[in-house]
């Protein structure tokens, strides 16, 4: 019996792999859903071993080093949003990235400084 072949678009796209594959079958993350702009970053942790990374989860983390956020990384990466929300929450939950929360609005400057520093700032 002949073995299946891989079915491909086109000589330069590659095999088709559908994104159940990417996720090991999982269609929605464990955890609360991140937005779709909110940045996350990696954490400088190591994985352990108990639990490998997918190349694709390397991919994530990769990218991660910087902060980035699920729409940016899906597109980076040209795989589904849902794909990467169920990526990026795997390696959540392993503590490997983050979620960047923006400060809080005591830890904000006062706008009134910004104001004026901008005023002084056109008198130059």
């Amino acid at each position: 019996m002949d073995e299946p072949k891989e079915r491909w678009i086109g000589r330069d796209a590659g095999p088709i792999v559908r994104p159940y594959a990417v996720t090991r079958g999982r269609t929605r993350p464990r955890g609360l859903p991140l937005d779709l702009v909110t940045p996350v970053a990696a954490t400088g942790r190591l994985p352990d071993d108990r639990t490998p990374l997918s190349s694709a989860q390397w991919r994530v983390l990769e990218l991660c080093r910087r902060p980035s956020t699920p729409a940016d990384l899906a597109s980076e990466l040209d795989l589904p949003l849902r794909v990467v929300e169920i990526l990026l929450d795997d390696l959540r939950e392993q503590y490997l990235v983050e979620e960047l929360r923006p400060a809080a609005p005591a830890e904000r400057p006062d706008p009134r400084i910004l104001m004026r520093v901008l005023d002084e700032l056109r008198r130059l």
